[in-house]
């Protein structure tokens, strides 16, 4: 008996996967990005390089964010707020004071009561790892949906649309996974994967960070530049209750915010000079908590700093398109801003929004997720109020790191009349809640 020679081992090919969006990131951002889309209408994959959390809740890791009355109108009408809600601390008044270290808040001041302009609070403090399984938990049940819906279509005998994925792939989180490359032309785009796989869409959405590899890739440039601070961020335990109070208060190093957590807790966002920041975080706890109660005051009682601090560089950037042939650019990898504010994550989240409506619009005219009309109309919408939105966070950080006695005096009469000019007190506190300019639906807790 002969035998012919051994076949040649032929690999197998590597696997192809289809969606109508790919975004890159699974960040807050990212995933908000993906549930948002996928409520649009569009069969979404997200790839995300760190893998998810182990467990279902994680420690606490000192990082919370200030989520806007229009953030928290986008994630009540995503269906998520009620989850966000039960860990959160709602903002009642902000309180903004200017003055010296070691010397008294200068007495003309502004308060903003969120009862002046209407019955929802100003926003929401909420623990990011509370953000980020609110998110997994959401995408479980939009796959897990998606899966009955599709089994239902096959079981009633319905013909699938040529373009109809497998149930597991309708929303899909590929964690942890690297894009290597990508290219963009004809009428799709194609994203190759570090593990070999592929992931074939019509849009692929950056969400991957200030520094976004996508961006670069694409020839997007940025403008830039560093402001030689440095954010120290701490989370404090104090005697008395907050009542909600959000606290700025501005030093000639930078502003240091004081808001509140739940519980009789607030997060600090502590601008310093960059060359001195190293030297504050290295400090042990006696000593940090002096230099923190320094700053912090005594109208909450006794404080001390718990849990884990870091600092990070603050900086500005802008990209100059925030779309390109089949890409759009989403949060970070779009904008980033002086955190003064707290603005940074709620701009992402407008980006979100403005996207998703743009896409649902277009899905509901039959139209290419990818479709330059469309991605025309997302950079129109989003690149202005973010460019007006850097200026002004960027102007209000050097007029109150700027020491000088005229300019100080110039803005405490500024701080204490806005305070009596109701009209443009409630312009400002409206800008507070994330409610001005022309709102995506979801920005105004509506479906899409």
């Amino acid at each position: 008996m002969t035998t012919g020679p051994e076949p040649a081992f032929r690999p197998a090919a590597p696997e192809t996967l289809t969606t109508d969006v790919l975004i890159v990131g699974g960040g807050m951002i990212g995933l908000t990005a993906a549930i948002a889309v996928a409520r649009a209408g569009l069969s979404v994959i997200v790839a995300e390089e760190t893998p998810p959390p182990p467990t279902l809740l994680p420690a606490f890791d000192g990082r919370v964010s200030a989520l806007a009355h229009g953030s928290c109108q986008l994630y009540r009408a995503l269906g998520l707020y009620d989850a966000l809600a039960a860990d959160g601390q709602p903002i009642l008044d902000i309180h903004v004071t200017d003055g010296r270290l070691g010397e008294a808040a200068s007495p003309l001041f502004l308060h903003f009561h969120h009862g002046d302009v209407g019955a929802e609070p100003f926003g929401l403090m909420v623990e990011n790892r509370h953000i980020r399984i609110a998110l997994h938990r959401a995408l479980e049940r939009i796959a897990d949906s998606s899966n009955r819906q599709f089994a239902q279509m096959s079981l009633n005998g319905a013909v699938l649309p040529e373009t109809a994925l497998a149930a597991e792939e309708r929303v899909r989180l590929l964690a942890p996974v690297k894009v290597a490359a990508t290219a963009r032309d004809g009428a799709f785009a194609t994203a190759t994967l570090a593990d070999g796989r592929a992931v074939r869409c019509r849009l692929i959405v950056a969400c991957d960070g200030r520094h976004s590899p996508l961006r670069e890739a694409a020839g997007i440039r940025t403008v830039a530049w560093d402001y030689r601070q440095a954010g120290i961020v701490a989370t404090v335990e104090h005697e008395r209750p907050h009542a909600g109070v959000a606290y700025e208060h501005f030093l000639p190093g930078g502003p240091f915010a004081i808001l509140p957590m739940t519980g009789n807790r607030s997060s600090l966002v502590w601008t310093e000079r960059a060359d001195l920041a190293p030297a504050l975080i290295a400090l042990d706890a006696a000593d940090f908590d002096a230099e923190m109660r320094r700053r912090f005051g005594t109208h909450l009682g006794a404080a001390r700093a718990v849990g884990p601090r870091f600092s990070y560089p603050l900086g500005f950037h802008i990209a100059t398109r925030f779309v390109e042939r089949r890409l759009a650019l989403v949060g970070d990898s779009a904008h980033g801003l002086h955190p003064i504010a707290g603005q940074g994550l709620n701009l992402g989240l407008r980006d979100v929004a403005a996207l998703a409506e743009v896409l649902a619009d277009g899905c509901r005219l039959g139209l290419d997720p990818g479709d330059p009309t469309l991605l025309a109309r997302y950079e129109r919408w989003r690149r202005l109020d973010s460019v007006v939105m850097g200026t002004v966070m960027d102007g209000l950080n050097r007029l109150f790191s700027n020491d000088a006695p005229p300019v100080r005096l110039l803005r405490d009469l500024g701080l204490a009349a806005v305070n009596r000019l109701p009209p443009l007190k409630k312009f400002f506190m409206q800008h507070a809640r994330g409610s001005i300019g022309k709102l995506p639906r979801l920005l105004d807790g509506r479906p899409l």
